[in-house]
Order: C-alpha cells, then sequence, then structure tokens
C-alpha cells in the first residue's frame, strides 16, 4: 500500500483575517483550533503515516504553549515554515519520512474537509502522480480595470477554483519545488509548480462545502459547515483536544443574519 505524508503549511501571516490579536489557524473552530480540524480528516486514514505541520518561526512559543500535547499524542512532526508558501513547502519536504512515497499538501485554514474528497484525490495521484481537488466556475468573471472599470468578461468555461488537499509523487514535488525560481514570482499553490516542469495534474471533483478560511466572518460560515462534513457520532481516534467544549451539540445553529449580518 502506497504511504501519504501530509503537509499543512501554517505559517502565513493571516493579513486578511482581522483580528490582529489571533492568527486565523489558531482561531477557535467549535472548540479546536483551525489547523487541528483541517488535520482531523488524515488521523484515522491506514494510508496516511506522517502528519508535518509548518508554522512560522514567531508562533512557536504559542503553538508549544497550547498544543504540545495535542501534537505529542498524535505524533505530529512540527516544522518552520518561510517566507511564502513554497519555501515553506520545500521545508517540510525535507522532514517527509523516507517510507512516504506520496506528499498531500492541504491548507491548515481548511478545516471541513469531507473524507470523500480525500479518498477521490489520493487514488487520482497514485494513478497520474499529480492531483487537486477543484470546483467549476458557476459565476460570471470580470476582469477589472486600473480605473475601477470592468476590464473585460472572461469566459468561465475550463475554469475551475483550486482546493486542497494537492498531492504528488514525492520525488515530482521535490524536484518542481528545486526548480520553482523559474517561475519568477511566488507560486500560489503547489500545482502551478508541477505545471511549470511540464507534469499534467488531475483534476478530480471538490466541494463547496471545502472552505479555506480567509476572514472572521468565515468561521461562522465553517461552523455551519461541519455538521455536514463531520456528523455527530462519526467514529474516530480519541483525541486529547476532544474535550466537552468540541461536541457537535455545541455549534450554534445560525440564522443568514449571523453569517452576511443585518
Amino acid at each position: 500500500m502506497s504511504r501519504f505524508a501530509v503537509i499543512l503549511p501554517a505559517a502565513g501571516r493571516s493579513s486578511r483575517f482581522g483580528d490582529p490579536r489571533e492568527k486565523k489557524i489558531f482561531a477557535d473552530l467549535a472548540g479546536r483550533a483551525v489547523w487541528l480540524r483541517a488535520a482531523g480528516t488524515f488521523l484515522a486514514r491506514e494510508d496516511v503515516a506522517q502528519i508535518i505541520v509548518a508554522i512560522a518561526p514567531e508562533d512557536q512559543e504559542l503553538f508549544d504553549r497550547r498544543y504540545q500535547a495535542n501534537t505529542a499524542f498524535l505524533n505530529l512532526t512540527v516544522v518552520h515554515g518561510g517566507a511564502d508558501r513554497s519555501e515553506t513547502v520545500a521545508r517540510a519536504l525535507e522532514a517527509v519520512r523516507a517510507d512516504c512515497d506520496h506528499v498531500a499538501v492541504h491548507d491548515a485554514a481548511r478545516p471541513c474537509l469531507a473524507r470523500e474528497i480525500v479518498d477521490r484525490v489520493f487514488a487520482a495521484a497514485l494513478e497520474h502522480g499529480a492531483a487537486i481537488p477543484a470546483i467549476p466556475v458557476a459565476d460570471t468573471i470580470k476582469r477589472g480595470g486600473p480605473d475601477g472599470r470592468i476590464a473585460a468578461t472572461v469566459p468561465r468555461e475550463s475554469l475551475f477554483l483550486a482546493q486542497t488537499p494537492q498531492v504528488f509523487r514525492k520525488e515530482l514535488l521535490r524536484h518542481a519545488l528545486a526548480q520553482r525560481g523559474r517561475l519568477g514570482r511566488h507560486a500560489t499553490d503547489c500545482s502551478e509548480l508541477v505545471e511549470a516542469i511540464g507534469h499534467p495534474c488531475a483534476i478530480v471533483t471538490g466541494s463547496p462545502l471545502n472552505l479555506k478560511i480567509t476572514t472572521g466572518q468565515d468561521l461562522k460560515l465553517a461552523a455551519a459547515i461541519l455538521p455536514l462534513v463531520e456528523p455527530p457520532g462519526r467514529e474516530g481516534p480519541a483525541h486529547p483536544f476532544a474535550d466537552e467544549q468540541s461536541g457537535w451539540e455545541k455549534i450554534p445553529k445560525l440564522k443568514p443574519r449571523d453569517l452576511f449580518g443585518p
């Protein structure tokens, strides 16, 4: 059986989150930190041999204080990330165990990941060497001009919104990261680097529920989504962070005005 390592890049600045006191990955979501929920879908999988969390060096003290028991109990590997996403993934890749032949890179700010998406993208990566989940663009796309007006309407056919986890053969990802300077700019995800070296990436069906938390409002959406992707009573490994405050019955019943304002 192929063995997967999972990298959770968690070294970003959270500049759009809107809370100067707390990075989004450490924010509470129904009793657990966002990053812990992002890791949760992978914990019970027999094909996942290692989970690596890449944090900013300045967050080390906070991370140890809050989550040292979690990382020890769950046998997580913690490394320091870099100045941008690709450098963070490259540093984490150095810590991947030799017995892992595939690597999944999943946003630490995507806490609502359903097992079915992981099943699909893992299977596609085994077949094609590289795969990502994505959803077709449903809205009309406009390109704005410097004057604040519409410059063009972009045809949405064949356009997709990329999600994570993005999964690659380990050596393919290693080669792509080594060549990242060829892009001449920061890549926004790993599949862009793999595309740049000429290897195609398969697309599997993602989900609008696989939300990436960017702003504080997204936390409210994620709280509403969680019961849909991890129903009450689902069996899983015992976690030291699964206390009485993290039960699904504690998730508030949200109304539209709670999500979007009055």
